[in-house]
């Protein structure tokens, strides 16, 4: 087993522009628009950025300075590290649980990023305009409810990302994010000026960033850490594998703040993306998943241009996607080629089959599975379809539980000559600050959130 990668970033650029594109996903421009919506709006960005800097960027640092000390896979570097350090080599069953975790979220973020594909393919096409929110609403049901075309999308997307992880990391990863990250960023901005002038800018303003404190309530509060939590991608070893490709002269800390600053951009840009048209339109803001595939696909269907606005929107969401899933896939990857005689590409296509085989279980829950309750007999699964159950399970246990434990192995356990060496940032005040946001703050916002969503 080769147990150190060979792969490497060209710089600190590349890095920076894949983390942020594994960070900018759909939980950013699908999720947090509508959790947003239906949390509080304003007293929920405050909660959200604040958690942002307290609890997710600590655990990234951790994350950060594993993978490039060990320059390996999860699994591996949890037990090299934790064996360096002088604890026991099981800590390399937290790096497990991540690439299972990824696996499951795989599968089924690669059906939901083919729905967005499909709806690009629909507004391109301006077979949407003019339709009535009720022909929308049963327009997104029926395609719901339409596995082979669910499978096609689906097919298509996963197919994608196993080409351009099997290139490799410079010329596969890093080529991508080069080109889609400013082009995500670009779109974005374009849809926020259009939305400027077509939709109620100021109301979307006021909603975002006009604090109202009698909204935040133990449940917003959880809700927007948690959401801030999920949003930068840690706990699951995707930040871990991408930092062991990092040179040594690149500056963790500072990476991290400008990943984090640059996933939390994406994120409230695309709230003043999308809420200007739904209050333009007297739309719901807490519209739910629905709020970008019927409650926008609605207005675009009755503006002017809304073929051309749709069909930027949605491809935006598709960059975003596409940056998450390679970004998984890597991961997963990484442990693969770690095998003695197993190449990058026979690791890409069995994983990515998997996932692909997998994914099917949530097409199907949909449609021919949406009545097929596995664990209805138990009240907190009551109701879940076989994906339900999925997403339950990672976003709720496995998530919650892989950032809690890399945060406190961070704090407690990994030497602290690695992290001093490894952050480059002295032994001063700002290191014990880290040390103890990783140690209590951030295993304790993590732990809360975990026990709230099991309840």
């Amino acid at each position: 087993m080769n147990s150190t990668t060979s792969e490497n970033w060209s710089g600190r650029l590349a890095f920076i522009l894949a983390s942020i594109g594994a960070a900018v996903g759909l939980g950013n421009i699908w999720k947090f628009p509508y959790t947003l919506g239906s949390s509080g709006g304003s007293a929920f960005v405050l909660v959200y950025v604040i958690a942002i800097l307290v609890v997710a960027t600590p655990i990234m640092i951790a994350e950060m300075v594993i993978g490039r000390h060990a320059r390996a896979s999860a699994p591996t570097a949890m037990r090299k590290v934790a064996e360096s350090s002088g604890t026991t080599r099981h800590w390399g069953l937290l790096g497990w649980m991540g690439l299972f975790a990824l696996f499951l979220v795989l599968s089924f973020y690669s059906v939901i990023a083919g729905w967005t594909a499909a709806y690009l393919v629909k507004s391109a096409s301006g077979s949407m305009m003019g339709l009535s929110p009720a022909e929308v609403g049963r327009g997104f049901d029926d395609f719901l409810h339409n596995p082979r075309e669910m499978i096609f999308w689906h097919f298509l997307f996963t197919g994608i990302t196993i080409f351009i992880v099997s290139r490799g990391v410079k010329i596969g990863l890093e080529r991508l994010v080069r080109v889609l990250m400013p082009a995500l960023f670009i779109t974005l901005i374009a849809l926020v000026i259009n939305s400027a002038f077509i939709g109620d800018f100021s109301a979307a303003v006021d909603f975002l960033f006009t604090a109202d404190l009698s909204k935040l309530t133990p449940p917003v509060v959880l809700a927007a850490v948690g959401q801030a939590f999920f949003s930068v991608n840690v706990g699951i070893g995707a930040v871990l594998t991408y930092s062991s490709y990092l040179p040594q002269d690149v500056s963790l800390f500072r990476s991290a703040i400008i990943v984090s600053l640059g996933d939390t951009l994406v994120a409230l840009l695309a709230g003043l993306a999308i809420f200007p048209i739904v209050f333009a339109n007297g739309l719901d803001p807490a519209g739910g998943p629905g709020l970008i595939f019927v409650t926008l696909s609605t207005a675009f269907a009755q503006m002017p241009a809304g073929a051309l606005i749709g069909t930027g929107f949605f491809l935006m969401i598709i960059f975003a996607a596409l940056t998450s899933s390679i970004s998984m896939l890597e991961t997963m990857t990484a442990r693969a080629i770690e095998i003695r005689g197993m190449t990058r590409t026979r690791a890409v296509v069995l994983i990515g089959s998997g996932t692909f085989l997998m994914g099917l279980v949530t097409v199907f829950s949909f449609s021919s599975w949406e009545n097929v309750y596995l664990l209805d007999a138990i009240p907190t699964f009551a109701g879940k379809t076989p994906f339900d159950l999925i997403d339950y399970l990672v976003s709720n246990v496995m998530m919650p539980l892989g950032g809690m434990f890399y945060a406190l192995f961070a704090g407690w356990w990994l030497s602290k000559e690695t992290s001093i060496y490894e952050m480059d940032i002295g032994d001063g005040a700002l290191f014990k600050l880290w040390l103890l946001l990783v140690r209590i703050v951030a295993p304790l916002a993590v732990a809360a959130v975990f026990v709230f969503n099991l309840v």
